[in-house]
């Protein structure tokens, strides 16, 4: 069976309800009819002339209407007035108060009450503009980086600092998709988490065998939060990078000072029973007679001399190694640049070092150790510049393509300085192959030269962080080479 369509909803016709401004005259109106009846009628009796009582019922007509009238107006322009302040204050406009306010009256009581009302949302309002302002000032001011996204996964709020990480400008991308502005990596998360950020110094998408992306290590605390009754998550990121560092070199230090501890205890009676018994075969050969024996005491020689040097060797790479463990404190003094990056490149004697544009400024820092730092950088920039020149003839002579002249770049190595927000930017530039595997730079133990101890790059940046800076090493882009970008703090003016 087919159903019937539903019957339309009958409305019901109310009558309109008359203003009350209209009920008021109507009631006065009414007030006023038994009177003028009353009044004809006396003067009906007294027997007054037609004339007469025509007069009179109108003065007494005009009369009325001017008692109503005032009467109306003490009874409507308070509430028009108070209408119009609670119309101020549905408009957040808080400068408009009821007149009249006075005590023991039911207007003034009300106006009272009214006038209380927009003074606390008054001061409300003053209260939420001042924290929203404190707020803004202290987001803005945080070195850790702020964002916020509605349920969306749109951007509707990001301080400086995260501008400055994620290189986003708030005016042009707030509103934007996370997905949009290739941070998704902050989507999804709920308490606190590390994560890692790539660096967005270096063009993204350009990931090849001279240029290798790094990250960064963060701590993410988000939080949920409701703005208008909409979903919003906030977060704070918190670089936990040189926290974790210094929790790893911790455990080195430890691992370090106990492995070294035990090794050169070891090291030391085998370097000397091998010496000893060194000196000893002169005379055994002296000695014999046994030609069997004769022909086997210069291989114990070589045996003995191999574990030797063997053992001297692993005790320099020991001791090399308890460096780290045993780095004293920085002895901060002022430290002009310029005569230091001309001490440091005067010990490079295998290529001209060039300096570029270094300032006539001064740090603060401990003279030995930068020094040790800058000529380890130098040094290391150095040999890659040498390791890929060489690598260059060694695949063109295999190729037997290159011309003459053209086989390989010749080594460069270049110094640059310059100031940034109270710190000083030493960056080292080389022409070598680059960085390969940048996640193990900063490994003890790791190394990719055949004669590295892997002791370098991790001490370079325990000086740098001991003095409050940082050490950077990131591939140079749309070239061959590597920067090293030392931080150090400025020496503040004298005064």
């Amino acid at each position: 069976m087919a159903s019937r369509p539903p019957s339309p909803t009958k409305k019901s016709h109310k009558p309109e309800r008359l203003r009350f401004e209209t009920r008021l005259r109507l009631y006065n109106a009414l007030l006023c009819l038994p009177i003028l009846a009353l009044l004809t009628a006396l003067l009906l009796i007294e027997h007054f002339s037609t004339t007469a009582i025509i007069s009179i019922l109108v003065i007494v007509g005009l009369a009325l209407l001017l008692a109503v009238a005032a009467f109306m107006d003490q009874i409507i322009r308070p509430l028009q007035t108070l209408a119009n302040v609670v119309a101020a204050l549905r408009e957040e406009d808080y400068s408009f108060r009821a007149r009249g306010a006075h005590t023991n009256d039911p207007f003034g009581d009300l106006a009272i009450e009214i006038n209380a009302l927009a003074d606390m949302h008054q001061t409300q309002r003053l209260g939420a503009l001042e924290a929203a302002a404190l707020f803004r000032r202290v987001i803005a001011e945080l070195d850790a980086p702020v964002l916020a996204f509605d349920q969306s996964a749109h951007l509707r709020l990001i301080n400086p600092a995260a501008e400055r990480l994620f290189k986003i400008n708030a005016a042009r991308d707030l509103g934007r998709t996370a997905a949009e502005l290739n941070i998704d990596m902050l989507i999804g998360h709920t308490g606190e988490e590390v994560i890692q950020i790539p660096d967005r110094s270096q063009p993204p998408g350009q990931m090849s065998d001279k240029l290798v992306q790094t990250h960064s290590r963060w701590m993410l605390h988000a939080t949920q939060f409701r703005q208008r009754g909409v979903p919003h998550t906030l977060m704070l990121l918190t670089d936990v990078s040189t926290a974790l560092r210094e929790e790893e070199r911790i455990a080195w230090r430890r691992l370090i000072r106990v492995l070294g501890h035990e090794i050169s205890n070891s090291l030391a009676p085998i370097k000397s029973i091998a010496g000893t018994l060194r000196a000893r075969l002169p005379q055994t050969h002296d000695q014999t007679h046994d030609q069997s024996m004769n022909g086997s005491l210069p291989d114990f020689d070589r045996g003995l001399g191999v574990i030797e040097s063997r053992a001297e060797s692993l005790n320099r790479f020991v001791q090399a190694y308890r460096q780290l463990a045993q780095l004293p404190a920085p002895s901060l003094r002022r430290v002009p640049v310029r005569p230091l990056l001309e001490r440091v490149v005067s010990c490079e004697q295998r290529l001209e070092v060039e300096l570029k544009s270094i300032p006539e400024l001064e740090i603060l820092a401990d003279l030995d150790q930068i020094e040790q730092l800058l000529i380890n950088l130098v040094r290391n920039g150095v040999e890659a510049a040498f390791s890929a020149r060489e690598e260059s003839i060694v695949k063109a002579t295999a190729a037997r393509t290159a011309p003459a002249g053209k086989v390989a770049l010749a080594p460069s190595v270049s110094i640059h300085a310059e100031p940034r927000a109270g710190f000083l930017s030493i960056t080292i530039s080389d022409n070598g192959p680059g960085l390969t595997n940048p996640g193990n730079l900063f490994v003890p133990f790791y190394t990719t030269k055949k004669s590295g101890s892997g002791v370098g790059l991790v001490l370079a940046r325990q000086i740098a962080e001991a003095h409050g800076g940082t050490l950077e090493l990131r591939n140079r882009t749309n070239t061959h080479g590597c920067d090293a970008t030392v931080r150090l703090p400025l020496a503040p003016d004298k005064a």
